[in-house]
């Protein structure tokens, strides 16, 4: 019995350690994968990571104006998924806040399943001047391939050709997002 589970745990091991493409670009697209439970995934290199294009939406900050991913050509951009009613989005607001005032990256939140003046009451209240997408319904969100809609809140780091660098499924470090901004910056130009 015990060799039993041994054998079983050397295969889970194996399986765990195999490659795998958790992002794949089709295209040169952004398709996003499975992460055999990994929370934070980092695409590299370069030449390997699927473009995101197309993201849009109506501003939070802004209503009856849209805002999206082609307002912020060659910037590295921090999508972050968020909603006013949940609780890790509350503590991470400040660290992407942190994040874009230290850098030269720009946030652009996708604020999910929310009331529109709720949200506008939460960045209001919490100083935040980084526009969101309100996206109540989840259109914008399906502009993200595969992505899991209920992964909030995530955070997708974009290099400076909207090309997915990383993404974080769980709250944000600053210092270590902070220090990926940089090398996204320093990338030379394809």
């Amino acid at each position: 019995m015990r060799r039993i589970a041994l054998a079983l745990a050397a295969l889970l091991l194996l399986a765990a350690c195999s490659t795998s493409q958790d992002a794949v670009a089709t295209g040169g697209e952004f398709r996003f994968v499975a992460p055999d439970g990994q929370t934070t995934i980092h695409y590299d290199p370069p030449g390997n990571r699927g473009r995101v294009t197309g993201l849009e939406g109506e501003s939070l900050l802004h209503p009856g104006t849209t805002v999206g991913l082609d307002d912020y050509p060659g910037q590295v951009v921090i999508l972050n998924i968020w909603g006013s009613w949940c609780g890790p989005c509350r503590e991470e607001m400040p660290d992407l806040q942190f994040v874009q005032d230290q850098t030269e990256a720009v946030v652009l939140g996708i604020d999910v399943r929310d009331d529109r003046e709720a949200a506008a009451d939460f960045v209001r209240s919490r100083g935040l001047t980084f526009d969101s997408i309100f996206d109540n319904p989840g259109r914008t969100l399906l502009q993200l391939k595969g992505y899991p809609r209920n992964a909030v809140p995530s955070t997708i780091v974009l290099d400076e050709e909207h090309r997915v660098a990383a993404v974080y499924l769980l709250p944000i470090r600053p210092s270590e997002v902070i220090a990926l901004v940089e090398r996204l910056e320093s990338e030379p130009a394809a």
